[in-house]
C-alpha cells in the first residue's frame, strides 16, 4: 500500500510540474514548433514518425526490447510525456493497459487518443480499453490496420497544423505504398503456400501468417497460457510436441522477447523434427523502421517455407 501511495504521490506531483511548465526533454519540445506525440510503443512511434517526417517530436515509453507491454509500470516521466502530448497513439484491447492509468491522469485539456485495436477489421466494439474475449490484440502485425492506423495519424496531425497538411499527405501516400507491397509479398506467399500450416507460440504473428495464406494451427490452450505467463497443461504440451513430429507443421514462430520452459520445449521439438524456428518481436528491432521490420519477417517466413 506504501508502495502505491508513493506512486500516486509521484504522478500527482509530475501532473503539477507539467502544469507549471517544468525544464527538460518535454517542456524544450514546446519552444521547436514540433508536434508532440506520445505512442505507447516504439513501433507506433516509428509509424509516427514516418507520417509527421521532421513536423514531429515523438516520445515512445516503450522502446527497448527488455520491456513487456503487458506488464510495464509507467513512471513519472512517462506521465509527463502524456501530460505534453498533442497526440498520443496507443494499441488498445489490454496490451498497454498502463496507457489508460496515463491519459486518465492527465490534467490538460483532452487531445486526440488514435487506439488501434479499435481500427481493426476484426474488432467487436465496444471500450477501446478492454481486452474483448477471442480477439487478438497485437494488431501492429496486421498491415491492414495500421494502414488505417497511418491515415488516422496523418489525419489528426493535419488537424494540429494544417499548413503541414501537403507533407503529411505525402508521406501518408509514400508509407501506404511500401505497406501495398508488403500486402503484395503476402498475396506471392499465400499463392505458393496456402494452407501450410504454422505453429505461433503466442498469438503475436498471427495476422502477418494468415494474412499470406498459412493456418495458425497451434492447439488455443497452449498460446493462451504462454501469453498469459501460465503454465501449458501437460496434455496440451504433449499434444505441441505430437503436432510437431508429425510432419504437418511447415514453420514455427515464437516471440523473442518472452518464452518459458514449454516454448523452449516446442522449439526444441521443432528443430529436433527440420521444422523451420523464426523468433519475431514485438517491440521495434533496433535500426529498423516499422516497414523494414515487417519486410525481415516476410522474407524470413518465404525463406523458412521453401
Amino acid at each position: 500500500m506504501a508502495r502505491k501511495l508513493l506512486l500516486l504521490s509521484a504522478v500527482a506531483t509530475a501532473s503539477v510540474l507539467a502544469l507549471a511548465g517544468c525544464s527538460g526533454p518535454t517542456a524544450a519540445a514546446k519552444d521547436d514548433g514540433r508536434i508532440r506525440v506520445t505512442a505507447s510503443t516504439d513501433v507506433y512511434g516509428q509509424i509516427v514518425q514516418a507520417i509527421g517526417g521532421d513536423a514531429v517530436q515523438v516520445t515512445s515509453i516503450i522502446d527497448k526490447a527488455s520491456e513487456d507491454p503487458h506488464e510495464f509500470e509507467a513512471s513519472v516521466t512517462d506521465q509527463l510525456a502524456i501530460n505534453d502530448a498533442q497526440l498520443i497513439v496507443q494499441n488498445g484491447a489490454g496490451y498497454d493497459g498502463f496507457m489508460q492509468q496515463l491519459v486518465a491522469a492527465r490534467p490538460k485539456p483532452s487531445v486526440p487518443v488514435i487506439t488501434s485495436a479499435t481500427l481493426s477489421p476484426d474488432w467487436p466494439g465496444g471500450s477501446a480499453t478492454a481486452t474483448p474475449d477471442g480477439f487478438n490484440e497485437h494488431v501492429f502485425y496486421d498491415l491492414r490496420t495500421v494502414k488505417s492506423v497511418a491515415s488516422r495519424i496523418a489525419t489528426d496531425l493535419a488537424d494540429i497544423d494544417p499548413a503541414d497538411r501537403p507533407g503529411f499527405t505525402s508521406r501518408l501516400a509514400s508509407f501506404t505504398a511500401q505497406l501495398d507491397a508488403l500486402q503484395a509479398q503476402q498475396a506471392a506467399i499465400a499463392k505458393k503456400r496456402a494452407g501450410a500450416h504454422a505453429f505461433a507460440t503466442e498469438p503475436l504473428p498471427v495476422y502477418l501468417i494468415t494474412g499470406a495464406g498459412l493456418r495458425n494451427a497451434t492447439p488455443a490452450a497452449f498460446s493462451e497460457a504462454v501469453e498469459a505467463g501460465n503454465d501449458v497443461p501437460p496434455s496440451t504440451l504433449l499434444q505441441a510436441k505430437a503436432l510437431l513430429a508429425s510432419g504437418t507443421i511447415h514453420v514455427l514462430i515464437a516471440n523473442s522477447q518472452a518464452g518459458g520452459p514449454e516454448t523452449t520445449t516446442v522449439i526444441e521439438q521443432a528443430k529436433a523434427h527440420r521444422v523451420p524456428v523464426l523468433e519475431w518481436s514485438e517491440t521495434l528491432p533496433s535500426g529498423l523502421t516499422y516497414i523494414q521490420w515487417m519486410q525481415r519477417n516476410l522474407d524470413e517466413l518465404a525463406s523458412a517455407l521453401k
